[in-house]
């Protein structure tokens, strides 16, 4: 039956049966899209509108919403964990140098009277450095900022950062601190550690060696022996990881490779 007669029968209108979207697609805001939503797992589409604006795309959060939803980047809250996996991220690109990939965490300990305090670790995933280790009673999401200049003006900034979904790490604080100075942020999966490796192991290692091993008397007392744990860490003890070299070795030894290639 041709075109014409079927329409004829049905009562449905030619101009409407040859009818073709003229819309944008949007392939290039779309394709954006699901890479901003894959590197930060925990945004909806309104954080996610945010940081499209910022990178200059003339988009309103109604066409934000629509794409977001059309692309099926809504992540339900109670979906399986088992399930979770290939919905965050499919890999991350091998780490090429030092200060591409800094990872950051927390720990906590207490002092001989039994009151706590927390401790941020900072460590470059490439040459296994430890950065910084900064013992307070508390912290606060500007404290971690701060933290953060004071390596950036001695070795510069990151390419990206690995944290986990923390308050002082998820806050406007950080996020904006990596936007002015073109970090990316890369979060982890709820409840997977390991996709934040490196800092765990590094975490074990100051458990064992420093924190269960030591007395600490008062918060002076704690900053003046983890410091001292960390330049031991960083100048004398083998890292197996990287041929029985120390961490200040290797990087040492990566920085003259680079100077002769």
């Amino acid at each position: 039956m041709s075109e014409r007669r079927a329409c004829s029968a049905t009562g449905f209108r030619r101009s409407s049966q040859r009818y073709r979207k003229r819309s944008d697609p949007q392939i290039e805001l779309r394709l954006r899209l699901k890479e901003l939503a894959a590197a930060r797992v925990r945004y909806g589409y309104r954080r996610l509108h945010i940081l499209l604006r910022r990178e200059g795309w003339p988009v309103n959060h109604k066409r934000t919403y629509r794409l977001y939803r059309e692309e099926g980047l809504s992540i339900r809250p109670k979906a399986p964990k088992r399930k979770r996996a290939w919905r965050y991220r499919q890999g991350r690109p091998e780490i090429g140098g030092p200060n591409e990939v800094w990872a950051m965490d927390f720990m906590a300990d207490q002092l001989f009277d039994g009151r706590a305090f927390r401790i941020l670790t900072v460590v470059d995933c490439h040459t296994r450095e430890s950065l910084a280790i900064v013992p307070r009673v508390s912290f606060r999401a500007y404290q971690v900022v701060e933290a953060l200049d004071a390596i950036a003006r001695s070795r510069g900034r990151p390419k990206s950062l690995r944290v986990d979904n923390g308050p002082e790490f998820a806050g406007r604080a950080l996020d904006q601190w990596a936007y002015l100075n073109r970090v990316e942020i890369d979060f982890s999966r709820p409840g997977t550690p390991t996709d934040n490796g490196y800092i765990e192991a590094f975490n074990s290692r100051l458990r064992a060696e420093c924190l269960n091993a030591s007395w600490f008397l008062s918060m002076a007392d704690a900053r003046e022996r983890i410091e001292q744990w960390r330049r031991d860490y960083n100048e004398t003890r083998p890292h197996t990881a990287l041929g029985g070299l120390t961490p200040n070795a290797f990087a040492q030894q990566t920085h003259q490779a680079r100077k002769v290639a």
